[in-house]
C-alpha cells in the first residue's frame, strides 16, 4: 500500500490505509509513505504491519494534543491522550518516520506523547522522534496510578503485556522523562538529545517502571547521548516505580549528564529493589566516580546478559540482528 498526501498513492492519509486492514491480519503487510508532512493522530491495533517513510527526515507524522487540553469529554487529555502516533499490536515495524508532537514545551502544556508503544516484538528503525516532556513511552502501563484517574487512554484498562521493544539508529529528542514505561527496551546505536530548558535541572533521559520480577528493563547499547544544555544539568534517569531497570553500555555520554548519574525521585524503596548501572562508557559525562551509592557498574564478565540476543530473543517472525 502507498501513501501520498497529494494523491498520487492509494490513500491520501496513514489513517486511511490502517482502517483498510483487517484487525485479525496475520500476513505481513508494508504501508509505505512518500515524503510529506501528514498531520494526522495515528491509531494502529492491527499486528504483522510494517509502516515504512520513504525519507526519515522528509516523511513527518505530527500532531499537537498535549495533557492539559481539554477533551471532547469535558476532561484534559492527560498523559496517555495526548499521543501523535499509538500502537497498539504486537509484531509492528516503524522505519524511517519523522514523529513528532509538536504541542511545545510541557512547562505550558504538560505532557504530550509523539510515540505510544504497547506491544511485543515492536520494532523502530531509522525514526525521529520529537517531543519535549514525554516523548515516548513504551507501554504497558505500570499496574495502577499513583493519581487515580491518570490512565485515561487507549490501555487504561487493558491486559497489561511487558513487550520487548527494540529501537535502533534512532533519535529521540526531549527534556523531562522523554523516554518512559514499563516495557523491555533495547536501544541500539540511537542519538538521544536533552533539550535544555535553562534550569538548574533541565531533564531526565529515562523514567523507566519495570515490572517487578523481570529481568531487564532498559538497555542503552552503543548510544550517544548529546545535548545542548550546560554541563552537569541532566540525570541519566530516575524511577517512575520502585523496580526501574535501566542500563548503558557501550555509549557516549556528553558532560551535560550529572556526575551523581541517577535520581531516585524520593523513592528510597527503589534502591533495593530497582536497578540503575553502567559499563564501559566513554565521555564526560560517563565518569562513574562520584555517582550515586546505588547505581552498578556491570562487570566484563556480566556483559554477557546485555546483548541484544539475550535481552529480547527472538522468533520465526522477528530477527533484529
Amino acid at each position: 500500500m502507498i501513501v501520498a498526501h497529494d494523491g498520487t498513492g492509494d490513500f491520501k492519509t496513514i489513517q486511511e490505509a490502517i482502517n483498510s486492514l483487517p484487525k485479525d491480519n496475520q500476513t505481513p503487510i508494508t504501508i509505505f509513505i512518500k515524503s510529506g508532512i501528514y498531520k494526522e493522530k495515528l491509531h494502529l491495533e492491527v499486528p504483522f504491519v510494517t509502516i515504512k517513510g520513504e525519507d526519515a527526515e522528509k516523511t513527518i507524522l505530527t500532531y499537537d494534543d498535549y495533557a492539559l487540553k481539554i477533551h471532547e469529554d469535558g476532561k484534559k487529555y492527560g498523559t496517555f491522550r495526548s499521543y501523535t502516533f499509538f500502537v497498539g499490536a504486537n509484531d509492528v515495524t516503524l522505519e524511517n518516520l519523522t514523529i513528532e508532537n509538536s504541542s511545545g514545551d510541557g512547562r505550558k502544556v504538560g505532557q504530550a506523547l509523539a510515540l505510544y508503544t504497547d506491544g511485543d516484538r515492536i520494532t523502530v528503525k531509522n525514526c525521529r522522534l520529537l517531543g519535549y516532556q514525554d516523548t515516548l513511552f513504551t507501554g504497558p502501563l505500570p499496574p495502577a496510578p499513583i493519581e487515580p484517574g491518570s490512565f485515561v487512554g487507549p490501555r487504561e484498562n487493558a491486559e497489561r503485556i511487558a513487550g520487548r521493544q527494540y529501537f535502533e539508529g534512532c533519535y529521540i529528542e526531549g527534556d523531562i522523562d522523554f523516554i518512559f514505561g514499563s516495557a523491555i527496551a533495547y536501544f541500539y546505536d540511537c542519538e538521544i538529545f536533552s533539550l535544555n530548558r535553562n534550569e538548574e535541572v533541565n531533564g531526565y533521559v529515562t523514567a523507566a517502571s519495570t515490572d517487578e520480577g523481570e529481568a531487564y528493563g532498559y538497555v542503552f547499547d552503543s548510544c550517544k547521548l548529546t545535548s545542548n544544555c550546560p554541563s552537569q544539568t541532566v540525570y541519566l534517569g530516575r524511577p517512575w516505580r520502585n523496580y526501574a531497570q535501566t542500563v548503558f553500555i557501550n555509549c557516549e555520554i556528553g558532560e551535560h549528564i550529572k556526575e551523581e548519574g541517577w535520581h531516585d525521585w524520593n523513592k528510597p524503596a527503589f534502591h533495593n529493589n530497582g536497578f540503575y548501572a553502567e559499563a564501559n562508557n566513554t565521555g564526560a559525562g560517563a565518569t562513574l566516580d562520584n555517582r550515586v551509592g546505588y547505581s552498578h557498574e556491570i562487570k566484563d564478565n556480566e556483559l554477557a546478559k546485555y546483548t541484544r540476543e539475550a535481552v529480547l530473543g527472538g522468533n520465526d517472525h522477528w530477527k533484529v540482528w
